[in-house]
């Protein structure tokens, strides 16, 4: 596939169904009187029979294959012995010609005595039947076989496609890893659309039928290049952007970029998603690979399909205005299994979530998509053939996607990439924003810490602080290895100079110093590297292998860094200490500068394993 690259696609003959895993959780919404929210999952194909529409129970089974026929026992037909004359009136002499497949008891020119030994029984008539039986086997097959290939093809034919950018510039590639492995980001875009009756009844808001679709959830799903970790970015929906040129690829028509600064959302209605994409790009930096959109009527039926999710309130909730407005959700205080419609609701609430505005509804969406995450990935509920076989029916009728991503393979294949990051590993965040000074209403990206989520994401570092600068080595887990640390003289240590940058040189003897500190510390086994080495903004303790895992650290301890500088890399073929330009002097391990390697505390971060996240109900809005 084409999206992941390093890690390919299934087998053209594995089933996707069975291997549901991720998704995707996407949403939607829109202000028009009721606000929306989505949830995405990434398309998968099953078999079996469907989840009814409504979600409520499973479906009657189909009826399972015919069994093949066995031999009832019943002995086959005897040979007639040869009579003295003709039988009945009837003309000629003789016997009986042998059935078909029936051991003929004596050849014709045998006596006549011959006939009173007792009849055998057919030898060749359970043959017969397992050769029938197998035939039909193999045609059954074939038939199955053909049957899944159009259903696939039916599967494929659902899904809606549309070009992927439709601006004038694209943001740069990604660098690869030392693997050579890239990140994967995909833009989860939530449409309220009220182009059909359906999503006319969810949507509300009559005089919008018919009108152009808004963006109104937005959410960039970053999946790192070692597929370790994952983040989500969250874009406020009344976020102020200028928005690029871009061409409608049906029409032909060109929007150029907005003189000032538009919402967010009306990008949808400016050619389509592709330019959803290309206005992420400009601001962001990032490089989008893929994107996929939903719709109300999508979001209830790929709900409905997965099944109840738990989502937490701390009051009971009704979000309804005196004048009519808010999404209608009733929940009781505690945790509640949502589905269909409630699941769409909660995705979309904003009167009675935290201040009522757009982001406290993101948390919320935050918390759903959480929490069917973990769902997904224990595939609580989806066991069934017949139920996977209905997701995937509802998700491919349901998504938008690139024309790259439009095949349930690609998709089954992203899946297949999603299910690698473990939920503690996952980190959902909103783009940290300021009240617009033009608009009170609306948000602006908050200058300093918007871009530094974005670095973050453009660099290819977890959200959860859990790795460095440098985007090449895999980090190791903040805690003390199972690996036992060798004696520090029989360990051999690698210093390197890397405190260089691109307008200054190395500063001079630097690693001859930190050799003469771990001597000190007893690793007599250290050395200066005098080789060409590139510089490094963050010293870090690189080791290729876990059986070297203990040693690094036990280097780390003795340096007074924390164990969050030792990384595993490829890049070494022994430990080596990179000392890089944040320690170009004294023999005290500086202190890292809080929060360079962290998502600002304005992004609002919750990591998926957080089960215990529970939405602030305003208490105008209890009952």
């Amino acid at each position: 596939m084409g999206s992941a690259r390093s890690e390919g696609g299934p087998e053209r003959d594995q089933d996707p169904a069975g291997a549901l895993g991720w998704d995707d959780g996407l949403y939607e919404g829109r202000d028009a009187g009721v606000e929306t929210g989505r949830a995405k999952v990434p398309g998968q194909r099953g078999a079996g029979d469907a989840q009814g529409a409504d979600g409520e129970g499973e479906a009657e089974p189909e009826d399972p294959d015919e069994q093949p026929g066995r031999d009832s026992g019943t002995p086959g037909p005897v040979a007639v012995p040869e009579q003295p004359g003709p039988p009945d009136g009837e003309s000629g002499p003789g016997r009986r010609r042998p059935e078909a497949g029936e051991e003929q008891d004596a050849p014709d020119e045998a006596p006549a005595e011959a006939a009173e030994a007792p009849p055998r029984k057919p030898k060749r008539r359970k043959r017969r039947i397992l050769a029938w039986t197998a035939a039909g086997l193999a045609l059954t097959l074939v038939a199955a076989g053909t049957a899944g290939w159009f259903y696939y093809q039916h599967l494929n034919d659902n899904l809606d496609r549309k070009p992927l950018h439709i601006g004038k510039s694209r943001a740069p590639e990604p660098t690869p890893n030392a693997a050579g492995q890239t990140p994967l980001n995909i833009l989860l875009i939530g449409s309220d659309a009220r182009d059909s009756e359906e999503n006319q009844r969810l949507g509300g808001a009559r005089e919008t039928y018919g009108g152009p679709p808004l963006a109104d959830v937005q959410m960039l799903l970053h999946l790192s290049a070692d597929r370790s970790n994952m983040s989500v970015i969250s874009m406020p929906r009344d976020t102020l952007l200028k928005i690029p040129e871009c061409t409608d690829p049906e029409s032909g028509k060109v929007y150029p970029a907005t003189v000032g600064t538009r919402m967010t959302n009306q990008t949808l209605m400016r050619g389509g998603p592709g330019c959803t994409v290309a206005t992420w790009e400009e601001l962001t930096g990032i490089r989008i690979d893929h994107f996929m959109m939903v719709d109300f009527a999508g979001v209830v039926s790929m709900a409905d399909a997965i099944g109840g999710v738990p989502v937490c309130v701390d009051a009971n909730l009704h979000s309804r205005t005196s004048d009519g407005k808010g999404s209608g959700l009733k929940l009781k205080k505690g945790t509640t299994e949502i589905k269909g419609e409630d699941a769409l609701a909660w995705l979309r609430t904003r009167y009675g979530f935290g201040d009522g505005s757009d982001i406290a509804r993101a948390k919320a969406q935050h918390m759903y998509m959480n929490s069917l995450v973990r769902k997904l990935r224990e595939n609580t509920g989806l066991s069934s053939p017949n139920k996977l076989r209905n997701l995937a029916e509802e998700a491919t009728e349901a998504l938008t996607v690139d024309e790259e991503l439009a095949s349930v393979a690609e998709l089954y294949a992203l899946a297949e990439e999603l299910k690698k990051v473990a939920p503690n590993r996952t980190t959902m965040a909103t783009m940290p924003w300021v009240w617009s000074p033009s608009d009170r209403n609306r948000v602006e990206p908050k200058p300093d810490d918007a871009e530094q989520l974005f670095r973050l994401v453009r660099e290819d570092i977890a959200l959860d602080g859990r790795d460095g600068d440098s985007p090449s080595p895999s980090p190791s887990e903040d805690e003390t290895s199972e690996d036992p640390a060798a004696d520090p003289a029989e360990i051999a240590v690698l210093v390197r100079n890397s405190t260089g940058s691109s307008v200054a040189a190395p500063v001079s003897g630097r690693a001859t110093d930190l050799v003469k500190l771990l001597t000190e510390a007893g690793f007599t086994g250290a050395t200066a590297d005098q080789n060409q080495v590139e510089n490094r903004e963050e010293t870090a303790i690189l080791y290729p292998s876990a059986e070297l895992e203990g040693d690094a650290q036990s280097v780390a301890e003795a340096l007074g860094m924390p164990l969050g500088t030792v990384r595993k890399s490829a890049e070494v073929s022994g430990v080596t200490l990179e000392i890089g330009a944040d320690w170009a002097e004294g023999d005290t391990f500086p202190k890292p500068k809080k929060g360079d390697n962290e998502p600002p505390d304005s992004a609002e971060a919750l990591n998926g394993s957080d089960d215990t996240a529970c939405m602030e109900v305003d208490p105008a809005f209890t009952w």
